[in-house]
């Protein structure tokens, strides 16, 4: 009797442990589904490549393939993804993503062959013809959020500093002091007989 009395308890407190698991997990989605609904489906699918990229790390760690350092790196590099692409679609109203890299200041040089100084960087500056500087998330750690410019953004960009460099150049490039649109020859001088 008392056995069956045991294997009852602990067949029920198993149940509410599920019970209790599954409430969590459905809460969970239930909130992470109120804040998809605000954004299209660019946005939605990014925010899903997130979270599959956190279960990558999680996993990762429940099988400890990872230490605990570079578990929480990556957690919050996928935090600070997420909190940028939210803002940018939000205060943009547009339902587009760049690709975003996040990395910390050690981090810098994955991203470029010769760092920029952190104390130079501005909002929305372009570094390296390959990057923009959206700005600083800071998730335990302080990251460093880039977005790759595309390349029509990249062509627009090296075309303007041609154009620029072509405009430089013209001034200059009439070391004789001519006068455009008069003819390279002096007319000849008439001497009266």
């Amino acid at each position: 009797m008392h056995r069956i009395i045991r294997l009852f308890a602990i067949c029920t407190s198993s149940l509410v442990l599920l019970l209790f698991a599954s409430v969590m997990v459905a809460q969970s989605s239930k909130s992470s589904r109120t804040v998809d609904a605000e954004f299209g489906p660019v946005m939605r699918a990014y925010l899903g490549y997130l979270r599959n990229e956190q279960e990558v790390v999680d996993d990762r760690a429940s099988r400890r393939e990872i230490s605990a350092t570079y578990y929480r790196r990556n957690s919050n590099r996928i935090h600070a993804l997420r909190q940028m692409a939210m803002r940018l679609v939000r205060q943009t109203g547009n339902d587009y993503v760049p690709e975003l890299e996040a990395v910390t200041l050690d981090e810098l040089g994955i991203l470029f062959e010769n760092p920029p100084r952190p104390v130079n960087l501005r909002a929305q500056e372009v570094v390296a013809d390959k990057f923009r500087f959206l700005g600083l998330e800071r998730s335990s750690e302080t990251f460093y959020v880039f977005a790759r410019l595309d390349p029509y953004e990249q062509a627009e960009l090296i075309q303007k500093r041609s154009k620029a460099a072509v405009s430089a150049v013209e001034p200059s490039s009439n070391p004789s002091g001519q006068k455009v649109g008069e003819s390279p020859t002096r007319a000849r001088r008439v001497v009266p007989n």
